[in-house]
């Protein structure tokens, strides 16, 4: 059972590390960022920090590795919406 525990552990975590990926890669592509929100996508970047620190807290590596490819990608995604909705405008 541990093994399997651990199995999902990391599929959960690769999981919601690579979920922004395609939305990074489309926003990357196209600049159109009018749909994205800057609330949410903010929100989102103190919420995987907040767990990359907790990581820290536990030493959980796999929390701080999992959860700073996620951040990586709403980052990405977050300076875009600033960038590209002034322009908009």
């Amino acid at each position: 059972m541990h093994i399997l525990g651990e199995f999902f552990g990391y599929l959960a975590g690769l999981s919601t590390a690579i979920c922004f990926l395609p939305q990074t890669i489309k926003t990357i592509k196209t600049r159109d960022v009018g749909d994205l929100s800057f609330w949410s996508y903010m929100i989102y970047n103190v919420g995987m920090l907040s767990w990359i620190i907790y990581g820290v807290y536990l030493h959980s590596v796999q929390m701080m590795i999992f959860n700073s490819i996620g951040l990586v990608f709403a980052a990405i995604i977050l300076c875009m919406i600033v960038r590209y909705k002034k322009k908009e405008k």
